[in-house]
């Protein structure tokens, strides 16, 4: 059963198509990456999922709800997580209280009930010894962590992961992909735009290419990137 489908979802800003009819589904549980050249519309695509930004045509649903016109927060409420490509934590609360914060407010919980939920998101994230310890302290890593963490922290069906290894040592890398994958196996559906390949496919099932807001393919990563025009879009190799 899909989860997440959207349908002939297209986007301009004036003269310059950002989205062009794009059509795709995520099932439960399932991963999808999505890669593409700077600029291919990755990011305003999951803008146009999580609602922050609206489509101009075509049809976003969710758990088979008609979610087009519907706010971010109620989105979020429903079961839609994300992290951002720069992490934009409270950089004076404290790592819990970051946590607390979207646990409190990104679900219907009470705070007793959240406190006890993000206790548990920060032993899985590697950040339990870092609870107390303002967010603005933190290295790059535990700053993606906590992006992480916090996007857990709203209990999302669907986990919309932006380039959230970029910029991390191999070792970094293979952390989260670690965490990422036992997420996976938790039952979270995910999203993941990323430029560190070997990462990306590592975890995701499928692939879906972006050129100038179209899809150009999806399907098993290994059969995507040994297409020629993948290899000519994405990897800038002239056949």
């Amino acid at each position: 059963m899909s989860l997440l489908e959207l349908e002939r979802v297209s986007k301009r800003f004036g003269a310059l198509t950002v989205a062009d009819e794009i059509s795709f589904s995520v099932g439960e549980g399932e991963a999808l990456g999505i890669i593409g050249p700077n600029g291919a519309g990755k990011s305003t695509l999951f803008n146009l999922i999580t609602g922050n930004i609206a489509a101009d045509s075509g049809t976003v649903r969710f758990g088979g709800v008609d979610v087009t016109r519907t706010p971010p927060m109620a989105r979020c409420l429903s079961g839609m997580g994300r992290t951002f490509q720069i992490p934009q934590p409270f950089e004076k609360l404290t790592v819990f209280e970051n946590l607390l914060v979207a646990g409190s407010f990104g679900t219907r919980r009470r705070e007793a009930e959240a406190c006890d939920r993000c206790a548990e998101i920060l032993v899985d994230t590697g950040l339990f010894e870092k609870a107390n310890v303002l967010a603005g302290g933190l290295t790059l890593l535990q700053r993606k962590r906590l992006e992480l963490a916090r996007a857990l922290a709203t209990e999302p069906r669907l986990l919309l992961l932006d380039e959230i290894a970029g910029g991390l040592t191999e070792a970094e890398c293979h952390q989260l992909v670690a965490t990422i994958s036992a997420i996976q196996q938790k039952g979270v559906a995910i999203i993941w735009i990323e430029h560190v390949l070997h990462a990306l496919t590592s975890v995701v099932e499928r692939l879906l290419v972006l050129n100038f807001g179209k899809v150009i393919g999806i399907g098993k990563p290994d059969e995507l990137m040994a297409s020629r025009a993948v290899q000519a879009i994405y990897l800038g190799i002239e056949l």
